[in-house]
C-alpha cells in the first residue's frame, strides 16, 4: 500500500511546485489552491514533492500514521 496524500489548503500558498513536479498527482482547484488527485505516483516521488512544498501543505500518511518527510 502506498502513501495517502492530504493537502492542508489553509497552508497552501499556490506556488505550483507540486503541480509542476507531479501533474499526475496534483492540480489546482477553482480557488487556485493545490489538491491531490488519484494518480499513480511512487512513494519516492510523493516524498520528494512533499519535501519541495514551500509551505509544507502536503502531508503523507502510511495508513493512519503521518510520515516524517524530513
Amino acid at each position: 500500500m502506498g502513501y495517502t496524500v492530504r493537502l492542508d489548503k489553509d497552508v497552501c500558498i499556490s506556488s505550483g511546485k507540486c503541480v509542476d513536479a507531479a501533474p499526475e498527482a496534483f492540480r489546482f482547484d477553482d480557488d487556485a489552491l493545490a489538491e491531490p488527485v488519484d494518480g499513480a505516483l511512487s512513494d519516492e516521488r510523493l516524498l520528494e514533492t512533499a519535501r519541495n512544498c514551500p509551505s509544507g501543505a502536503i502531508e503523507l500518511y502510511d495508513g493512519e500514521t503521518q510520515v516524517d518527510i524530513f
